[in-house]
């Protein structure tokens, strides 16, 4: 018998349809990912990528203070007594998840730790293989998978992942560890100029590393940038190291000219900001739906979640290639969920 819904990711977008899924009684089955190396190294475990922050501040309803009592009581205590203890400093990504997650469960989501690596959108119902070899069909599908960020693959750049590194300064440039230090950006296009001018809120100066001689950003975006007094370019420059230790995290980089090899430079900052852009996780859909440029998941409705193939919507950061936020995630999962129920309503399928 095919499932009326699968959701396919595992973020605020994944979990959120499973929440109102599950509520208009579709008994949505959630393929959340697996535990895999692969998936690790490329940062796609189960819980999405908020799952890999530390405090989370700009979610609604979780200001700052003591959830623990809260925590304890919400989440299921098999999964509560592995978790990290909570630091009172708002919600933790992984909190926010596992909330959301243990919420999807309680109105009957029925959750699979596994990974979906083949579908079929040519035949009625969709078919679908898992890499554990589970072969299935479903009427309608939610794609909520996400988009990784793009890192330079250093190992020090990964090991202070979350300790100093991040890929999102709207996400983390308020918090305290940077406020009033020196930062660096990593990149040369419109998104390193975003991250960098908006870092200047916070942070004491903003270096801005980029390989070339020019930045590829649009002009007014670089123009803006320059024109800042807290940013310095340090132009033909790539990074060599993040420097650092195990208590502090990040306390600096060391930047490498790309025009002379021997020359390098220690740049003292607490906070290193990769701007080079993300990848959106579709590999799996082998180019069954319309993408745009950048291989974000075309939404082909205004203001609805409907991709190229009826039956099959998108949420979340593999279809939105400019917020890139939790709340916006979340509500892009709860209007997929309503549009694949007043789809399946339409084809008759109850």
């Amino acid at each position: 018998m095919p499932e009326r819904i699968t959701i396919i990711g595992s973020g605020p977008a994944g979990w959120t349809a499973a929440i109102y899924a599950a509520r208009a009684n579709l008994e949505p089955i959630v393929y959340e990912g697996a535990f895999t190396e692969d998936n690790r190294v490329k940062g796609t475990l189960p819980l999405g990528q908020l799952a890999l922050t530390t405090e989370v501040e700009n979610f609604p309803g979780f200001p700052s203070g003591d959830l623990s009592a809260y925590l304890d009581d919400s989440i299921d205590e098999k999964k509560r007594k592995y978790m990290a203890p909570h630091m009172k400093e708002g919600v933790s990504g992984p909190e926010l998840m596992e909330l959301m997650r243990q919420q999807a469960t309680n109105f009957g989501a029925r959750i699979e730790t596994d990974d979906i690596v083949e579908v079929d959108l040519s035949v009625r119902p969709f078919r679908l293989k898992s890499l554990n070899g589970n072969e299935f069909e479903s009427h309608a599908i939610i794609i909520a998978t996400g988009a990784r960020a793009n890192y330079l693959g250093l190992e020090s750049e990964n090991r202070f992942k979350n300790m100093g590194v991040s890929a999102c300064a709207v996400c983390d440039g308020a918090m305290p560890r940077y406020r009033g230090k020196p930062l660096v950006v990593i990149g040369g296009g419109d998104s390193a100029m975003e991250e960098a001018t908006f870092l200047t809120k916070y942070a004491s100066k903003v270096y801005i590393v980029h390989r070339r001689s020019e930045f590829r950003a649009s002009k007014i975006m670089a123009e803006r940038a320059l024109a800042n007094p807290k940013i310095e370019v340090k132009w033909n420059s790539v990074i060599d190291e993040v420097l650092g230790d195990e208590t502090n995290g990040v306390t600096g980089v060391r930047i490498r000219s790309s025009v002379d090899s021997e020359k390098t430079e220690d740049l003292e900052v607490t906070g290193y900001f990769a701007a080079i852009g993300h990848t959106p996780n579709t590999d799996f859909l082998n180019g069954q739906l319309e993408t745009n440029d950048k291989g974000y998941i075309k939404w082909t409705v205004s203001h609805r979640t409907n991709t190229s193939v009826d039956g099959v919507f998108a949420a979340g950061d593999v279809a939105d290639d400019h917020y890139k936020q939790a709340i916006t995630a979340a509500g892009s999962g709860c209007a997929a969920a309503l549009d694949a129920e007043k789809w399946l309503t339409a084809q008759g399928i109850e």
